[in-house]
C-alpha cells in the first residue's frame, strides 16, 4: 500500500514541478512550488522521518513560500508574465536535464544498496539539544549566524524591491 501512495505522491510532485517551471505567471509558479514542497514532506512522513517532515512543512512549505509570495506581492507583479525562452535555450535545457537524469539513473543502478537495520533512533529532544548546545558539537553559533544572514538578505530584498523614488513620487525606471 505504501508503494502506491509513494507513486501517487511522486506523480503529483512531478506534475506540479513541471507546472512550476513552465507557468508564465509568477504567483502561480510559486503556488505550484508549494505543492511540490508539501509532497516532499509527505514522502518524509512515508519513510517515518517525522522530524524532517515537520521541518519541511514549517521552514520550506511555510516560511520560504510565504516569503516568496510576500516578495511577489511587495513589488506589485502579481500577474507578471515571465518571458518565453528561445528554442535554442529550451533544447539546451532539455538536453542538460536528460543528461542529468541519465547520470542519476546510472548512479542509482550501479550502486548495490544494502538494507540497514536501525540500531538507535534519535529523538527530537536530542536533535534540539544538539542544535542549541553551546558545548563541543553544538550548533548554536551557526544557527545564530544563519538567522542574522537571512535577516540581512530579507532587508536587502525589500530595499531592492522598493527601488529608488523620485521627488515627485514616481519610481525610477532606470533609462
Amino acid at each position: 500500500m505504501e508503494r502506491y501512495v509513494f507513486y501517487i505522491v511522486a506523480l503529483i510532485m512531478i506534475v506540479f514541478a513541471i507546472a512550476s517551471v513552465s507557468s508564465r505567471k509568477m504567483l502561480r509558479s510559486v503556488i505550484y512550488l508549494l505543492f511540490v514542497l508539501v509532497g516532499i514532506a509527505a514522502i518524509f512522513f512515508l519513510i517515518d522521518y517525522n522530524f524532517l517532515a515537520a521541518v519541511q512543512l514549517t521552514v520550506y512549505a511555510g516560511g520560504i513560500i510565504v516569503l516568496m509570495i510576500f516578495s511577489v506581492l511587495l513589488v506589485h507583479h502579481i500577474e507578471m508574465k515571465l518571458e518565453v525562452a528561445k528554442v535554442s535555450k529550451r533544447i539546451l535545457t532539455a538536453t542538460t536535464c536528460a543528461i542529468g537524469v541519465g547520470v542519476f539513473v546510472a548512479s542509482i543502478y550501479s550502486y548495490d544498496f544494502n538494507v540497514v537495520e536501525k540500531a538507535t533512533t534519535t529523538t527530537t529532544a536530542q536533535i534540539g539539544a544538539g542544535l542549541l548546545s553551546y558545548e563541543s558539537g553544538g550548533f548554536i553559533l551557526p544557527f545564530e549566524v544563519i538567522s542574522v544572514l537571512l535577516l540581512a538578505a530579507m532587508i536587502g530584498a525589500i530595499i531592492i524591491a522598493k527601488g529608488k523614488k523620485l521627488e515627485d513620487g514616481r519610481q525610477e525606471t532606470g533609462d
